[in-house]
């Protein structure tokens, strides 16, 4: 389930999930952020149990987008289960892109970490 973070409900929601938390700054009018919303079905289906995959319309947010200061769209932020931010991105980037920030999160190594590993003996 992706969910849909307002000004109104943004603080009980990270104040009660005890997941990872992937927020994507969006708005109706922006062709990449539209173009983002199969990536955040994809990250949903592969994180439903370790994170939660959110949305915010920085338009109709006002108050959120501020407290991240949000200027352009789209911006994902991942917040970990400390509720500190993370990582935050500007851009529309890969969905492997998207895995390593949540992983990161997570505190797991990325399959892309994992490989130049295994490539140079780490």
């Amino acid at each position: 389930m992706i969910y849909d973070l307002t000004d109104a409900n943004y603080s009980e929601f990270v104040q009660t999930t005890e997941q990872v938390i992937f927020i994507d700054f969006y708005t109706q009018s922006c062709p990449s952020c539209v173009a983002l919303m199969p990536i955040l079905d994809v990250l949903d289906n592969n994180f439903s149990d370790q994170a939660k995959i959110c949305r915010v319309d920085a338009n109709k947010n006002p108050k959120l987008a501020q407290k991240y200061a949000i200027r352009s769209v789209p911006v994902c932020v991942v917040i970990g289960k400390d509720k500190m931010v993370k990582e935050a991105e500007l851009g529309a980037n890969s969905v492997e892109h998207y895995f390593g920030m949540i992983e990161r999160a997570l505190g797991k190594k990325s399959a892309v970490s994992n490989f130049f590993g295994k490539l140079f003996g780490k």
